[in-house]
């Protein structure tokens, strides 16, 4: 073990390392990363190629750097509100953030479902299609990538879309810097970045620390995040990188309410969630190795290879059980892309494999009070391996004007869980795989705007936790449920885009919208159901969702920016018969035509952007932000519905960048009128807990301070 000498000797070593030939590559770097941020029309997510947004036939939001500098970074949701299409439902503070794009991803009741995250390119999920944005360091992002619709065809359980999180190592010089940010309840963060770069290698280290009180009883919470980034320009076309995350946390849950405990204390807990002491710690590691290389007389190839380990220890205590999961998870990526013409004509080929596999044992004792019991009541193992090769090709018919897209993916799933505890050795698989095809056109009206459209189909397959037997079951033997199904959809969108540029123009310098209309038929949907506060997962006949997703930007004035997103959604069961446990027994009740539980059918935001240019070195931002959510069903049956809301958010921001010194200091106030509301809802609880409270008027700041050599 290195004693504190060596670990000293290290650090000045890595730090002559990366300085000794600073001064000779300083303008050349400076160049490299001011065309790093010019190109922000760029993407790769969407067609796993690199392609201008204007080109793609998909509905893209990118989230940049500007906006990233201030403000609070509790969850996800700090980041992405904004987003338009995207609905964002907290449980209780920082942690088990819902995201739903279209309406995937709106059964989860825990993590994301439905919707692919990625940070730098590399998957996060789980390999079953489960994530939970827990190692991802907020305070470091250089942008993130939203890619909205069903991508199926190019990543497995992806039928809402991906979401790329991209770690800001992008940095003009050396710096090494602090972050700070406190607010009400008990909220501080505190952190140290570490930027290092020649022109042949670039390190990016952080580390935070978080703790919050909590607004609610019963929902303290704390954590420890690395996450660092090794990369090593290797010639002139190749790049290799090593990306290392690591979280420790520990939450404690408060549970969801009835409507009657919600009125009289929104702030409260559940009372088993405090006499059970209902809470979760995680540790969490990942590290992933990538290659990536262009080859060929003009360098039209592009090779990557990817391949990544992580492990996760989970202990959670429920009403029930004083649980310990273990999962071990691996994959790989190979990805091959080749430009070139067919005909004189532009054509985009890309082909490639993704390899995932997550295996883990799962032990259970009596919870007594929060603390574990002597004896095991349940002991097994359960895996799922996952391979899937999918093509895309972009062919340009005509030139500056119409493109067509071609994709498809072929998937099969292998899911396994072994009972040791208490029935002996019960051995259980299923095999679920399909192939899913998807075209699309987009046609450039101007070289600034362009109409789109695609049709596919996509698979969603259930998570590991989701394939868990359940009472309903035909056959309650199995250690996997043997009826669940994948679901499945036939999706449809049209849209327009644009971005608009007149730098010449003193009135709407800039102007950028995407209207988007989609058209989905969901068959066997994946319906939550919860019993005695377990969540269990069937399947509904059909479902349809039609919706419009309105984002546009525009500059109206020097330095003012004006943002209105809307979304309306019309999401229904059209065929759907559900068993519904009673005290003493069962009956079959019929929700066809009843609209899907935890969707509003209106969303809308509006922000308002001030920029600050006081001097050369003095700059900042104003932001004014508010969000209206119309109400939703808690359940399947339409039996109650949340209230309209309405809330609002401030936030000014300084930055003071000197030649050596650069100080970031930040103030806000979110939900400012102090409104009630529910901001997640415990979808279909048996015992009609549904229902948690959104964070009250919250008063923040931040001070970041850095030094650049």
């Amino acid at each position: 073990m290195l004693n504190k000498y060596s670990s000293l000797k290290f650090v000045s070593i890595l730090f002559a390392f990366f300085y000794s030939n600073q001064s000779f590559t300083q303008d050349y770097e400076e160049i490299k990363d001011t065309t790093k941020y010019e190109t922000q029309d760029v993407v790769v997510v969407g067609t796993r190629s690199t392609e201008k947004i204007i080109d793609i036939p998909y509905s893209v939001f990118r989230v940049d750097k500007k906006e990233l500098s201030y403000g609070k970074k509790t969850s996800a949701r700090d980041v992405l509100a904004d987003v338009p299409g995207l609905f964002l439902q907290n449980r209780f503070g920082t942690t088990d953030l819902r995201i739903s794009i279209r309406g995937f991803g709106t059964r989860s009741n825990s993590g994301v479902r439905g919707v692919k995250i990625l940070q730098d390119g590399i998957p996060e999920s789980e390999p079953d299609g489960e994530s939970v944005i827990d190692a991802i360091d907020l305070t470091s992002l250089g942008g993130v990538e939203v890619v909205k619709g069903n991508l199926s065809t190019l990543y497995s359980n992806a039928p809402g879309g991906v979401i790329n999180f991209i770690s800001d190592i992008y940095f003009p010089k050396n710096y090494i810097g602090s972050f700070n940010q406190a607010a009400k309840f008990g909220y501080r963060q505190n952190g140290i970045k570490l930027g290092l770069k020649n022109n042949d290698n670039r390190l990016f280290l952080s580390y935070n620390y978080r703790n919050f009180d909590g607004f609610r009883q019963h929902s303290r919470e704390s954590q420890h995040l690395v996450n660092s980034i090794y990369q090593a320009f290797v010639g002139t076309n190749s790049t290799v990188s090593l990306h290392t995350n690591f979280v420790n946390s520990v939450s404690f849950l408060p549970g969801s309410l009835t409507i009657e405990e919600w009125y009289n204390d929104p702030f409260s807990a559940d009372p088993i969630a405090i006499s059970q002491n209902i809470r979760k710690t995680t540790k969490k590691g990942r590290v992933a190795g990538r290659f990536i290389t262009n080859f060929g007389s003009l360098q039209q190839n592009e090779l990557e290879l990817t391949g990544y380990i992580g492990i996760k220890e989970l202990e959670k205590i429920d009403n029930e059980f004083y649980s310990f999961n273990t999962r071990y998870s691996l994959g790989g990526i190979v990805r091959f892309s080749n430009r070139s013409e067919i005909f004189n004509h532009k054509n985009i080929f890309t082909v490639g494999m993704d390899y995932a596999f997550q295996s883990g044992p799962i032990t259970q004792f009596d919870n007594i009070a929060g603390n574990k019991g002597l004896d095991v009541k349940n002991q097994y193992n359960e895996s799922l391996s996952n391979i899937g090769f999918y093509f895309m090709n972009h062919f340009t018919v005509i030139e500056n004007s119409l493109d067509l897209f071609l994709s498809g993916r072929f998937d099969d799933n292998l899911y396994s869980r072994n009972i040791y505890i208490p029935y002996g050795f019960v051995d259980t698989s299923r095999n679920m795989n399909g192939f899913v095809p998807k075209v699309g056109l987009n046609y450039k009206l101007t070289p600034q705007i362009a109409l789109y459209s695609s049709y596919g189909i996509s698979y969603d397959y259930p998570a590991l936790v989701e394939m868990a037997n359940s009472p309903l079951t035909s056959n309650l033997s199995y250690a996997i449920n043997p009826d669940l199904k994948p679901q499945k959809s036939n999706n449809f969108e049209l849209g327009i885009k644009g971005n608009i540029k007149n730098e010449d123009n003193e009135f709407m310098k800039k102007i950028v919208f995407d209207v988007t209309y989609f058209n989905y038929l969901i068959q066997d949907e994946i319906i939550p159901y919860v019993i005695n506060l377990k969540s269990y997962f069937r399947n509904a006949a059909q479902t349809r969702r039609t919706g419009i997703e309105i984002g546009f930007m525009s500059e109206p004035f020097e330095e003012i920016e004006w943002v209105v997103n809307y979304t309306y959604t019309n999401f229904y069961y059209e065929n759907y018969e559900a068993e519904i446990f009673y005290p003493g027994g069962s009956v079959i009740e019929n929700y066809t035509n009843n609209k899907v539980p935890s969707v509003p059918r209106h969303i809308v935001n509006f922000i308002l952007v001030k920029e600050l240019e006081l001097t050369e070195e003095i700059t900042g931002l104003l932001i004014w932000d508010c969000d209206y959510i119309s109400g939703m069903f808690v359940n399947d049956k339409n039996s109650e519905r949340t209230g309209d809301y309405f809330y609002g958010n401030i936030m000014a921001g300084l930055t003071f960048d000197y030649e050596k010194y650069s100080i970031t200091t930040f103030t806000g106030i979110h939900n400012i009128f102090d409104r009630r509301y529910v901001s997640f809802i415990n979808i279909n609880d048996f015992n009609g807990r549904f229902y948690e409270t959104g964070e009250p008027r919250n008063i923040y700041a931040g001070l970041n301070l850095s030094y650049k050599f």
